[in-house]
């Protein structure tokens, strides 16, 4: 089994999470495995797909302050939720799945997590009607449920370099501990990577010509 590279960020800035995400991305080839990172926020904040429109994500929710995600899809609030992120390096069996194939598979990876903690959860079988734009009104097809609510969604992006998910965990009132479910998802050979050297002058550039500007939030 291949050995992953895992980093426990703990509670970020916004600009700061999406940009260590894209580095990730970007140094998934000279990484040469796939990097599995749980983080957090310091601030109450949503993040919202690369090709939403600004102007409808501020009506959308309240939450500031509101960043755009290099990955599609709607607007995540994360004020209580488990984030996580995955890079893929090109050419990994991850990489070369169907969209959904590879949404498939992270939320059973972490249908089955929750299950080792004895919570039962779903795959959403179908698209459930929701609100546009809004990621946790309504469900995709193999988001994750519980009692019927969705609880888990993600948000990908393929590129030449790899695929980079992003995947947001709202976890039911049970009065769960964030580290038991990270512990239940690591079921595969790691290592602790840290952000240092080129992955965290990447990380800094990226935060500081995109993520943090103005310019770059509000595009569109």
């Amino acid at each position: 089994m291949e050995t992953w590279h895992v980093i426990d960020s703990g509670p970020c800035a916004a600009d700061f999470n999406m940009a260590l995400d894209e580095a990730l991305l970007e140094m998934a080839p000279a990484l040469g495995a796939a990097a599995l990172r749980f983080y957090g926020w310091t601030e109450r904040a949503a993040s919202f797909g690369y090709s939403q429109h600004y102007a409808d994500v501020v009506r959308l929710t309240a939450l500031r302050p509101l960043v755009r995600r290099p990955t599609g899809g709607g607007v995540v609030p994360h004020d209580a939720d488990w984030t996580y992120s995955i890079a893929f390096p090109a050419g990994s069996a991850w990489h070369q799945l169907k969209a959904i194939e590879s949404y498939e598979r992270v939320h059973a990876w972490i249908r089955d997590a929750f299950a080792g903690m004895g919570v039962e959860t779903t795959l959403a079988p179908e698209r459930r009607k929701d609100v546009p734009g809004q990621c946790f009104v309504g469900a995709e097809k193999h988001d994750v449920l519980w009692h019927g609510r969705k609880i888990a969604g993600a948000a990908q992006r393929r590129t030449k370099a790899g695929l980079l998910i992003q995947g947001s965990v709202q976890p039911p009132p049970l009065h769960l501990k964030r580290a038991d479910w990270q512990a239940a998802m690591l079921t595969m050979p790691f290592r602790i990577l840290r952000v240092e050297g080129a992955l965290a002058e990447l990380a800094e550039r990226l935060r500081l010509e995109k993520y943090s500007r103005r310019e770059f939030n509000e595009k569109r």
